[in-house]
Parts: structure tokens; sequence; C-alpha cells
């Protein structure tokens, strides 16, 4: 179990940033191709925005996704890109009960450059969550098999 802080991402994904390519969002765009190849996110009662969750200074890297989908092609503004989703459980303020949830992952080697994740953001795909904001902690469950968590060099332990 993991804390980790939720921090403002770059808005593009819920449709916040007001982005003219993106009006909803670019998670309403591939929700349905999600769907398409077998993982209904809607079904899962997940909402098309991520939180994006702080575990600096700890960094983490995939090691076997439960879903992998390459070369979706979802807009024609990018190149088609390749996705991975890892299971994890998370716990919001306020509540003691954890949520099913996933972690999203557009692969860094396909995701277009204009909106880079640092490797201390988990991109967390979660059911609709009141009252929460910038600064809030959660507790985050990450299944070992599926995600390594690594302390960089130059952290403290």
């Amino acid at each position: 179990m993991l804390t980790a802080t939720l921090t403002q991402g770059h808005r593009i994904a819920s449709g916040l940033a007001q982005d003219p390519r993106f009006p909803d969002g670019t998670l309403a765009l591939q929700f349905p191709l999600f769907q398409e190849h077998g993982l209904d996110l809607a079904a899962r009662g997940l909402h098309p925005a991520t939180l994006n969750l702080s575990i600096a200074p700890l960094t983490w890297k995939p090691l076997a996704p439960a879903h992998t989908f390459r070369q979706l092609a979802w807009t024609d503004h990018f190149p088609p890109e390749d996705f991975s989703f890892f299971d994890c459980q998370l716990t919001p303020p306020h509540t003691d009960t954890p949520l099913d949830a996933l972690i999203y992952y557009p692969h860094p080697d396909t995701k277009p450059p204009d909106h880079p994740q640092s490797p201390s953001t988990l991109e967390v795909l979660a059911p609709k969550l009141k009252n929460i904001a910038y600064g809030d902690t959660f507790q985050i469950h990450l299944p070992p098999s599926q995600i390594e968590i690594t302390n960089p060099p130059n952290a403290n332990p």
C-alpha cells in the first residue's frame, strides 16, 4: 500500500483543458475503442477522466499489464498509440472503503510528446469521486506482479 497525492495533470483526458481537438476529452474517444478490444471501462463504472496521483519521490515502471492494446488509431490528430492498464485498488480520502480502479498507461514511446508524464505519477481511472481536491492523499494498492515501485538513487530511503 502506498500513499499518493492528487496533483493536477494536463486535463486533456477529461476535457477540462478545453482543447478544441478533444472538447469532451481524449478518454471519451478512447473508451469505445477499448471496449471494442474487450475492456469495457464504462461497465466497470470508471469515469472518463484520470486522477493524477503522485508517489514522489518513488517512481514506477510497468511489468505485466492486465491489458495492452497496440496501435490504436483513436484520433486523426496523432499517430496510433499503445495503451496498457494495470489493476489497482484506491482508497480515497475521508473513507476506508477501497475502490477497484485501473492505472491508465499511454506508452511513452507512442504518446504525443506535448503531454509528458512524470515517472512518479500514476494516471488512475476510478469511479467518479466527489469532494476531492488537489493535495488530497489517497491510499493505493498496486499488484507487485504488474507494477514495480522503485526508489530513485538520489531519493532518501
